[in-house]
């Protein structure tokens, strides 16, 4: 099969595929899926990542002379694609330490899509000086909403000038809001499902992001879906409202336990990962 054919299927394939099936089968299919069109798309969300599993074990029987670790594999991905990524997208259960995050960004300058697992509070500063470098970022969705998003939007809206998507999880006040409206004016898309927010709020969105295309809020607390909502929200192609909810005590609590339960996973976890 010719060579720019099979680039063209070995792009459509997976990490795990790329690294420890395609490159052993021939030298034609290891050259091809060596070519950074075949690495646009590093999603290690689908991969099972814990040193133990059997791609981890294949993977650091062909690579590693010691131990698979996830940041050796991340930087493995990285240098395969020599700067040609456009997709970047973490597990969830592999928080994104600094040096990973430094890692993506200075070998991936052409991302457009970022997908973030939950970022501890005493980096996010840092990881907002990274943004900088992503400058042709379109769409960001993060586990959960960072303690400083209006410095997040600022970033963005700074730096990201054909940015148009975010996707955040988390309780979302006046503050992060007037942040969204004021950095992020432009943005098409939306996506704030599984938050707890007010109905003013939302109005507040609606109101000031006049090019939404997408805003999707299912499953949300504090506020229904209800006429007005509806009727000032018309303008939007795509809303989302299913399973909205006033909410109540019991619920804020359980959403706390939650988070603390997260905290003390992601702490357990950098232990380690490295």
């Amino acid at each position: 099969m010719e060579h720019d054919c099979l680039v063209n299927i070995f792009s459509r394939l997976g990490l795990d595929d790329l690294t420890v099936g395609v490159p052993f089968v021939c030298k034609s299919w290891s050259r091809a899926s060596a070519n950074p069109h075949c690495w646009r798309t590093l999603d290690f969300g689908s991969l099972d990542l814990k040193p133990s599993s059997p791609f981890a074990k294949r993977c650091a029987s062909l690579y590693y002379p010691s131990r698979f670790t996830f940041s050796g594999f991340l930087k493995l991905a990285i240098a395969r694609s020599h700067g040609a990524a456009l997709d970047l997208r973490f597990s969830p259960l592999f928080p994104a330490s600094l040096q990973v995050l430094s890692c993506a960004s200075n070998g991936c300058p052409k991302l457009k899509a970022l997908g973030l697992p939950r970022i501890c509070m005493e980096d996010e500063g840092r990881f907002f000086e990274l943004l900088g470098k992503w400058r042709k970022l379109e769409w960001l969705e993060m586990e959960s909403k960072p303690s400083m998003l209006a410095n997040l939007a600022r970033q963005i809206g700074h730096h990201c000038e054909k940015f148009q998507g975010l996707k955040i999880r988390g309780s979302i006040g006046k503050e992060d809001v007037a942040a969204i409206v004021e950095s992020l004016p432009k943005l098409r898309f939306l996506d704030l499902s599984g938050s707890r927010l007010a109905k003013e709020e939302v109005l507040a969105v609606v109101d000031g992001c006049r090019d939404l295309k997408r805003f999707s809020l299912n499953d949300c607390l504090g506020f229904e879906a209800d006429e007005e909502v509806k009727r000032r929200a018309s303008g939007i192609e795509e809303l989302e409202l299913e399973g909205c909810r006033i909410g109540d005590e019991a619920a804020a609590d359980e959403d706390g336990d939650l988070e603390q339960m997260m905290m003390y996973y992601d702490d357990c976890f950098l232990l380690w990962m490295f």
